[in-house]
């Protein structure tokens, strides 16, 4: 299991280095726009990767033979017999279309995992706005419950807390944003510190609601951040930040207008490719 925790931090920090430095960019657009751009990179790279790692040449056989049991169909309509074989034989090359489908989805699965947990750091929440309040969580290791010592907040403070919640081996605080702008929490634990990222303001950031320990499915979905080792005292932080209110680039919806937006493109620039699906 180390093994994967390693690569997958290796992975995520390689992912971290291409998006990152689009962040600027990001923050100047509106957010269905950059969500367009990016659904249209994706849609067109999806489609080549279809056409290279598909057998396109029994694809076109299998469709091919489908319109020509559509045809039969049309031109033998008054005989049943005719018919139900037809029907027989369209429903074998539609699952056959299918099973030829499995080997570039299985390839393309991976990486756009990976890309969609990237964009969803900008659009699944928006940051604090000043005078919003939040819920701070650290999780820690049980023998440490009561030596965690939350330093001097910079662009927030702290409103209630700590509460402990023994059963959970958690500690929450209610904060409050007070300055915009990319703050860091920290925390100390006898003679070590950690630390968790904090966004204060408006528009679009990339937002790590969670700095994970070393659990590799909560490592993919929030990848901005270091995760914390497994001996580490500290297994997790997180931090709650608002939903994002767009029917494009907000809460949840942003993925649906992604995957539209990707089929679209892909769609369009399938017969410019001339690729068989």
């Amino acid at each position: 299991m180390s093994v994967l925790v390693s690569i997958t931090a290796f992975v995520n920090n390689l992912m971290n280095a291409m998006f990152r430095p689009l962040s600027g960019v990001m923050a100047a657009m509106p957010g269905w726009l950059s969500n367009l751009i990016a659904s249209a990179i994706v849609g067109i790279i999806a489609i080549v990767l279809f056409k290279y790692t598909s057998n396109q040449e029994a694809i076109g056989k299998v469709r091919d033979n489908i319109k020509a049991q559509m045809l039969a169909m049309k031109l033998f309509k008054d005989s049943i017999a005719v018919t139900l074989m037809v029907q027989r034989r369209m429903f074998t090359g539609a699952l056959l279309l299918m099973l030829h489908s499995i080997r570039p989805m299985l390839v393309m699965i991976i990486p756009f995992s990976l890309v969609l947990a990237q964009l969803g750091l900008w659009y699944q929440a928006r940051p604090l706005m000043p005078g919003e309040q939040t819920v701070l969580t650290i999780k820690v290791d049980p023998a440490e419950i009561n030596n965690v010592k939350l330093q001097p907040l910079t662009g927030a403070k702290v409103t209630a807390g700590p509460v402990t919640a023994i059963d959970k081996n958690e500690i929450n605080y209610n904060i409050e944003a007070t300055e915009s702008g990319t703050h860091e929490i920290v925390f100390q634990i006898g003679n070590d510190t950690f630390t968790k990222q904090l966004v204060v303001g408006k528009g679009f950031a990339r937002l790590n609601p969670v700095r994970p320990g070393a659990e590799i499915g909560k490592m993919l979905m929030y990848p901005d951040e270091e995760p914390f080792a497994a001996d580490s005292a500290v297994k997790s932080i997180s931090l709650k930040y608002p939903n994002r209110i767009s029917l494009t680039s907000g809460t949840n919806w942003w993925i649906a207008y992604f995957f539209i937006m990707s089929l679209i493109a892909a769609l369009l620039i399938k017969p410019i490719l001339k690729v068989r699906i």
